[in-house]
């Protein structure tokens, strides 16, 4: 194919320090003088003085009524906050109070955000995946989804259905807060398959007094493919905080596996003295429970664990396993969302159910101080187990990192991952790998190949593939070395793509317009000492808009002898999940452009070492719409009773 690197000089640096010029400064509507200024510092200070106030209160007890004076002050504190933060779970928006500063979008720039074969409502607020199952040929996804508005809020459960993970299809909501105990949210669940095909759910309710109780419902009607109705048990809650836990520290059921005969467990997160906890229970008949001694795990200065999930790997890195499996040749990933760092992490180890306790393969990559499950913006993972095709599969969710009131403009907030099969790397030994589904490759068009394409250092090469919205990039690079002597102890991502070193960073400028004024590098930055290879994300520059986050992603990826650096990207407009060494490490990043959009995105190979020439071979995709959309109502009611 064509490589087109005429318009840039193989002496340019292709990342430099960029600063707009008055003609391209972003515009931005002005504060209405300095009264406005004191004004907001003041509003500010005040803000400060509330929030500090309000944090040294006790916490409300169990079956206690808040007050009207108490009420508004909650209020209050909900206005400056994100609504999740305020009422007792992770950060869930990201709102402004000066909302003067946010950019001039447009809506041609808000409906190229939305993306094209990621799932997505069709407005409003989104976040965590819950309780994803396979039943009678359909693959359910159920999510949690604010029916009113793009901000968190009056969490229902939205509920969507797929025949291969990709094309979805909008069914009805599922779960709504119509009960006491979840009149507060239907918040995060899992569910499980029991041996007879009876589906269980369980899922975290939030009590009008903003208690943390679990609570159980299943399928009205199990034979439907659908699952249109379900039911909740008349006696829930089921479980609710036992001794030493608050009562807002409480949530989110795995999955069940079995324990010993006729007897089945699962997991919920909380934390104790800032340490995460994984507190386990044990039941006969998903309605009462035990709660086992001690905790399965606990890492100290963690915090809260939130959306936590447990299951077996099998060592060989063949296929997926069910949850009940175990023994020989498998291990277990034990997974936490840290609601302090807003970020997942997970450790790979060894379960022993008698003892109930799980033991890290390595402590120094325990649970929320080692590996991530992705280095970007992704939380609330969850998985299931695939019975058909033997693999598990995992779903997360990417957050919107603009304003909310950007959100509340462009009336919708956050999308899912491309879900994920899951297996242990028996090539490393240390780690899972990542790949997205094999379904996605049907969306894939024309497909274009550059072979062995020369990049020397400070150089930048187009790649004519047309717009680069959306698209499915795999990439090999190798490396020729310019300085043998060198010693690079360079390690990290660094302040990003234009810090440049002896042997990094290179890889792909993704949704890039012609001028490089926006663009998003996915790079590799190896070491020649112990400090090894990182693979990185960089929003730096990913947008001119002032008013959303723009972050360096990565963490440390690994490299076995003979093995080439590689890499594979899903690009979806305002989304770019990224692939390291056959999934070994994976970066989710979230953007923004206003100028790289539509027809004006491009695709470029960049090497900004200074000591390496790097040889590129890719093949380079167009991906097609997955075109999501209701379920049509003659067919729901042909399915729902058959």
């Amino acid at each position: 194919m064509d490589v087109n690197s005429s318009s840039h000089s193989p002496f340019y640096t292709p990342l430099p320090d960029h600063h707009p010029t008055d003609s391209e400064a972003p515009r931005r509507r002005p504060l209405k003088g300095f009264a406005g200024i004191l004004a907001s510092v003041i509003f500010l200070l005040s803000l400060v003085a509330l929030i500090i106030s309000k944090s040294q209160e006790p916490l409300p007890k169990e079956g206690a009524v808040p007050n009207s004076t108490s009420q508004n002050q909650n209020a209050a504190v909900q206005r400056s906050l994100p609504r999740g933060v305020a009422e007792g779970v992770s950060a869930k928006s990201n709102p402004t109070i000066l909302t003067e500063l946010s950019y001039n979008w447009t809506n041609a720039m808000f409906s190229w955000q939305r993306t094209a074969y990621h799932f997505q409502p069709q407005k409003n607020w989104m976040n965590d995946p819950d309780g994803p199952l396979f039943h009678k040929g359909w693959y359910h996804l159920f999510y949690q989804y604010n029916p009113d508005s793009a901000v968190w809020g009056n969490i229902t459960w939205g509920h969507a259905v797929s025949k291969d993970l990709i094309h979805w299809l909008y069914l009805p909501f599922a779960l709504v807060p119509d009960q006491w105990y979840d009149i507060g949210g239907v918040w995060t669940g899992s569910a499980t398959i029991l041996p007879d095909g009876k589906i269980i759910m369980l899922y975290t309710g939030d009590t009008y007094n903003s208690v943390q109780v679990q609570n159980l419902a299943y399928p009205a009607n199990p034979s439907d493919p659908l699952l249109l109705d379900w039911v909740k048990y008349p006696n829930n809650p089921v479980l609710t905080p036992p001794s030493g836990i608050y009562p807002d520290e409480f949530r989110d059921p795995t999955t069940a596996w079995t324990g010993p005969p006729g007897t089945w467990r699962i997991m919920i997160g909380s934390t104790v003295n800032k340490a995460g906890v994984a507190l386990v229970f044990q039941t006969t008949d998903f309605e009462n429970y035990t709660l086992l001694d001690g905790y399965l795990h606990s890492v100290p200065g963690t915090g809260m664990w939130e959306c936590v999930d447990f299951y077996p790997v099998a060592t060989n890195g063949s296929v997926g396993l069910d949850n009940s499996e175990g023994g020989p040749g498998t291990k277990h990933v034990l997974k936490a969302s840290l609601d302090d760092k807003k970020y997942d992490v997970y450790a790979l180890g060894t379960y022993d159910p008698v003892a109930n306790k799980w033991t890290p393969d390595n402590p120094e990559e325990d649970v929320g101080i080692g590996l991530r499950v992705d280095y970007g913006k992704y939380y609330a993972s969850k998985t299931f187990f695939d019975p058909v095709q033997r693999r598990r599969i995992l779903f997360g969710w990417i957050n919107e990192t603009d304003t909310q009131s950007d959100d509340l403009e462009k009336g919708w907030a956050s999308v899912q991952t491309i879900p994920r099969t899951v297996l242990f790397d028996n090539k490393t030994g240390t780690n899972i790998v990542q790949w997205p589904v094999e379904e996605v490759k049907s969306l894939r068009l024309n497909g274009m190949v550059f072979e062995e394409v020369v990049v020397g250092p400070g150089e930048i090469v187009q790649l004519d593939v047309g717009s680069a919205t959306q698209l499915d990039i795999t990439a090999e690079f190798e490396t020729e070395y310019l300085e043998s002597n060198s010693t690079d102890d360079f390690s990290g991502c660094g302040a990003g793509a234009i810090d440049r070193s002896t042997y990094g960073p290179f890889g792909l400028l993704v949704i890039a317009d012609q001028s490089l004024s926006e663009l998003t590098p996915v790079y590799f930055r190896p070491s020649n000492t112990t400090n090894g290879t990182y693979f990185c994300a960089d929003e730096s520059r990913s947008s001119l808009a002032p008013d959303v986050t723009k972050a360096v992603y990565g963490g440390k990826v690994p490299v076995l002898d003979g093995e080439n650096l590689s890499m594979r990207l899903l690009v979806d407009h305002s989304v770019v999940e990224s692939f390291a060494q056959g999934g070994r490490t994976v970066i989710t990043s979230r953007i923004y452009p206003t100028e790289a959009i539509y027809a004006a995105a491009r695709l470029f190979l960049f090497n900004n070492a200074t000591g390496i020439t790097i040889k590129a071979t890719l093949t380079v995709w167009q991906v097609n719409s997955a075109f999501i959309h209701p379920f049509p109502l003659d067919q729901i009611e042909k399915y729902s009773s058959a």
